[in-house]
């Protein structure tokens, strides 16, 4: 039997940042009185983009992981991809809500670094 602990995981913690990023876009929306768009309003603006950049990059991710998993990865593979996407994602909103643009930077380059590392991971353990 296939253990889904991983996949469940990157499932649960990143839906809660995606949860709390909108959330984050409701509070400013109040706060504000803005009800459709971003206003003008740079942190909603930003606000925004983040929680859309979330649900942009998760769903590709999570098929992978899935599909690793399937596949019979290792749990070691597994745990060191779903960490290391899920800390990026952190990174990334962090660097985009407090306009720290390291963080952010440094989490964009290592959501893409973990997508690719676990894309060429299924290529490998299919044609293994």
């Amino acid at each position: 039997m296939t253990n889904y602990f991983w996949f469940s995981l990157l499932i649960a913690v990143n839906s809660l940042l995606i949860l709390t990023l909108a959330m984050n876009v409701s509070r400013l929306r109040i706060k504000h009185r803005i009800s459709l768009g971003d206003g003008g309003n740079k942190c909603l603006m930003a606000a925004i983009r983040t929680h859309g950049n979330s649900v942009e990059q998760l769903p590709l991710f999570a098929l992978i992981i899935l599909t690793l998993t399937l596949l019979s990865a290792s749990t070691n593979l597994l745990a060191s991809l779903v960490i290391g996407f899920t800390l990026a994602r952190f990174s990334h909103a962090y660097g985009m809500l407090y306009r720290v643009f390291i963080a952010r930077r440094i989490g964009s380059a290592f959501s893409y670094i973990f997508q690719l590392i676990s894309a060429a991971s299924v290529c490998l353990l299919l044609l293994s």
